[in-house]
């Protein structure tokens, strides 16, 4: 299976929430859901640039209301990102991208067949290109994430077909900053995206705290945040959530992968130690893959599918991902060690090796039977 048929598989992270079983799926999920409300309110007490939405009711839409054909008018041959968000618990945000707003409302939208009442639709530009895209945690600690040159969705999906991340962090203890690769544009980038959350006059932090029940270290705002930088737009936020600001308060890796100390090296994504036979189990062979409990996961990445393996593994190795993708945070999430970006594992790695996983140093060594 290739890089975009697992694209396909692929869900938001509140619905990985909601197959894990998450105590705080449905928090997530309204979190997830009125994010740009969210973020249009704290634009309104700091400078911080979003891609902020054109919003209505989808009833209007469909009753072709004064104000949507207007701007179906001048707006509908732009190519947008549509977000159906939910009014009420229980149903599904619907979501697509790349079509124009024309095709959209003629096409798109009459074939998801939901109750119009229901819903409030987003447009959101859709940029032409990405200079950068990132994707971070502020915590107690500082700043740590990841950047690509290219789509967000390679970061939140773990999936780097041609140019590779950039690991970053923001120490708040010594005030440096480290990017790995080191990346002098990447650096740049970083302090211009950080700088936004330095909020250094303390009524406006009381203003913020208050309203948005969240908190700042070192004067910066704290939560977990993504960014897209466009040539059409500059740079936009494009989340800030406090629930996963709050599930990774204490979230720190170290961002360099381990020199090769006998085995294959990786990236942590989430921390522990696990001793187990290798299981390499491709996509299409989940259901009717020998797995045992305590058997090591190994694959391309993690998918929605392989819930039912994770569930059972001593530890997950997979040849792509990121410390922020969606599959990292999940098995953080699960407890489960992890080790992401673990290049030619699928090669060097046979079904039945016994395997010791240090996912503390990024460390996968075979034992000898």
């Amino acid at each position: 299976m290739n890089l975009a048929d697992l694209y396909k598989k692929q869900i938001s992270l509140s619905e990985w929430f909601d197959d894990i079983e998450h105590t705080d799926t449905e928090i997530f999920r309204q979190e997830d859901n009125w994010k740009r409300k969210r973020m249009g309110e704290l634009s309104e007490i700091i400078s911080f640039p979003f891609d902020k939405p054109t919003s209505f009711e989808v009833i209007d839409i469909v009753n072709s209301s004064i104000d949507f054909d207007t701007f179906l008018d001048k707006r509908g041959h732009e190519v947008c990102a549509l977000r159906l968000i939910p009014k009420q618990e229980g149903l599904p945000k619907l979501r697509m991208r790349g079509m124009s707003i024309n095709d959209v409302v003629s096409q798109w939208l009459p074939e998801q067949g939901i109750d119009p009442v229901r819903y409030q639709a987003d447009f959101v530009p859709h940029p032409s290109d990405h200079i950068w895209s990132t994707i971070f945690v502020v915590n107690e600690h500082g700043v740590i994430g990841e950047m690509v040159a290219g789509g967000h969705n390679e970061l939140t999906q773990g999936f780097h077909s041609t140019v590779k991340p950039v690991r970053f962090c923001y120490n708040f203890e010594n005030k440096t900053l480290e990017t790995y690769p080191v990346n002098d544009s990447a650096e740049r980038h970083v302090e211009e995206i950080i700088y936004f959350l330095l909020v250094k006059d303390k009524e406006k932090q009381k203003k913020i705290k208050n309203k948005f029940s969240s908190y700042f270290v070192n004067d910066y705002l704290c939560g977990y945040f993504e960014t897209v930088k466009s040539t059409d737009h500059g740079t936009w936020f494009i989340d800030w959530n406090r629930v996963l600001g709050r599930l990774h308060k204490d979230f720190w890796l170290p961002i360099k992968t381990m020199a090769r100390d006998g085995g294959l090296t990786g990236i942590v994504g989430s921390p522990g130690q696990s001793t187990g036979i290798a299981r390499i189990i491709h996509p299409d062979n989940i259901s009717s893959a020998l797995f045992n409990e305590g058997d090591i996961l190994i694959c391309l990445m993690t998918s929605p599918d392989y819930i039912p393996l994770m569930k059972r593994a001593g530890a997950v190795v997979t040849e792509e991902g990121g410390i922020l993708s969606h599959a990292a945070i999940v098995s953080r999430e699960m407890k489960l060690p992890c080790i992401v970006g673990a290049k030619s594992v699928l090669k060097e790695l046979k079904n039945g090796d016994m395997v010791e996983v240090d996912a503390y140093k990024g460390i996968v060594r075979k034992i000898k039977n």
